[in-house]
């Protein structure tokens, strides 16, 4: 995969930008988090080079400054809201985070539960962090929340909230998801440190869009491709053009708010240290570009593959027909149609060609490799194999798996376990290839060869069953399908 993105020029002059921000205030600094701390794949999908886990490796070069708040909505603990991406409810995620946190040394202070007004399901939540030993604190909801800006900087406001403990300069403060009130909590604990006399800052610490990337940067068109199903819309930044003549890109929900945050800021300060929502940020992204070419080359390949995420959606009966329609637009201004995306074509033509469904990989020289359905293959199983074959310079007709061995599994799929489609998926082949490697020489140079396919981008012409995309996802691959289901 070729890269785009110097990765430790971002660790460096990232932490240090987050070190100024805190050196602006009495050494104290509540940094709202943005997007994925954890897998961050967009990031790393469009700007080659970006490590999925960035973010945390930058803020552990702040570890001994910086303590984490996890923010969750007690509405979203009584709705059971999940996480689509993980299946679990909010709550529940709550645990995960702050799991994953401490398993990398880093100091969770407290959960913040927003947006009461006594649900039972929040107050059930909050003894069950009792009984763990986690501090936990409630905000209340505020009426007129956040235009009420007289309301919300009084003691009947934000000085109802609890006062968060915290004993680090660095907060960080994150949630499971949007709309948790990470922002609410941040301003409510500026308020509450300014009564004790602590003049403390906060800043948003969110990847994109790119503030100093034009505005149709195929990065920043990327963006409002992965948040097509929120409306979320790339604007140039009036405030900051306003303050330093000068263009800054951001996007339309806090520009929207800004007034409202700076009514705010002057209500718990008497001034607004920011002259625009711009400001507010500690990006740096922009600086740690290496190769534009190539980030624009893999921005383009992400928004194709976020329309194909979206009809494949709607394949599955969502009504999303709005964001399919966003992205189209998007398609327009990138100037790119699906054809760009040379695997996309490749799949199609193998089908058009073979009459079967079909599939097919782009590796990192740039070859393409297809496969095809067949009675005992999966077109996505085929691919792996012919790929892997490809890569360990076996000869394209060589027979990895017996039919002997593929047979009986598919007996078992059939016979026993009541499987409709009797084709061995991609967890199977390589559960075959890895029994058959400690007897076969060319299974195992086929199995070594998994590694090379990090990176690398797959389309397939039917949409894929749950098992094979994950298999595809935890190879690395960057997966599309056509929004086709199988025939039973």
């Amino acid at each position: 995969m070729k890269i785009g993105f110097d990765n430790e020029k971002y660790l460096k002059i990232q932490s240090e930008h987050i070190r100024e921000r805190i050196a602006q205030f009495d050494g104290k600094l509540y940094l709202e988090l943005g997007g994925k701390l954890f897998d961050d794949h967009h990031a790393s999908r469009v700007l080659p080079g970006f490590k999925p886990d960035s973010k945390l490796r930058m803020l552990a070069q702040l570890r001994d400054q910086l303590e984490i708040v996890i923010v969750v909505s007690a509405e979203d603990i009584e709705k059971n809201k999940v996480r689509a991406d993980l299946g679990i409810t909010y709550d529940e995620d709550v645990l995960r985070l702050r799991e994953e946190f401490q398993d990398r040394d880093f100091m969770v202070g407290s959960v913040v539960i927003t947006h009461y007004n006594g649900q039972k399901a929040a107050d059930q939540f909050r003894h069950r962090l009792e009984r763990m030993g986690i501090k936990s604190y409630v905000h209340y909801l505020i009426d007129g929340y956040p235009h009420n800006v007289e309301l919300i900087a009084s003691d009947e406001g934000f000085g109802k909230n609890d006062y968060v403990e915290t004993s680090r300069e660095l907060v960080i403060v994150t949630a499971p998801g949007p709309g948790s009130g990470k922002m609410a909590v941040c301003l409510s604990q500026l308020y509450n440190e300014n009564k004790r006399g602590i003049r403390a800052g906060y800043a948003k610490f969110e990847t994109f869009p790119v503030w100093n990337l034009p505005l149709k940067h195929p990065v920043n068109i990327a963006y409002e491709a992965a948040t097509a199903d929120l409306n979320d819309v790339n604007m140039i930044d009036p405030f900051h053009l306003e303050a330093y003549d000068k263009t800054a890109i951001n996007y339309n929900r806090d520009i929207e708010i800004f007034p409202v945050l700076n009514a705010l800021f002057e209500g718990i300060y008497g001034e607004n240290p920011y002259k625009s929502p711009t400001d507010m940020g500690v990006n740096m992204v922009g600086f740690c570009i290496s190769d534009d070419e190539v980030c624009c080359n893999a921005s383009r390949d992400e928004i194709i593959r976020r329309y194909y995420d979206a009809t494949n959606k709607m394949a599955d009966g969502i009504d999303n027909e709005r964001e399919i329609n966003k992205i189209l637009m998007l398609f327009s201004q990138a100037k790119i149609t699906t054809a760009y995306r040379r695997v996309t074509v490749a799949a199609q033509a193998k089908q058009e060609l073979s009459g079967h469904t079909s599939s097919a990989m782009e590796l990192e020289d740039g070859t393409i490799i297809t496969a095809k359905s067949s009675p005992l293959l999966g077109c996505s199983a085929a691919l792996l194999l012919n790929a892997t074959k490809h890569l360990a310079d076996i000869e394209h007709e060589a027979k990895l798996i017996p039919q002997s061995l593929i047979e009986p599994v598919q007996n078992t799929k059939t016979e026993y376990l009541g499987a409709r489609n009797p084709r061995l998926h991609t967890d199977e082949v390589l559960v075959a290839l890895s029994v058959l490697s400690e007897s076969d020489e060319r299974c195992r140079r086929a199995l070594e060869q998994l590694p090379k396919l990090r990176g690398c981008q797959v389309h397939s012409t039917v949409m894929l069953s749950e098992v094979d995309r994950k298999i595809f996802k935890k190879l690395g691959c960057g997966l599309t399908c056509d929004p086709v289901k199988k025939k039973k």
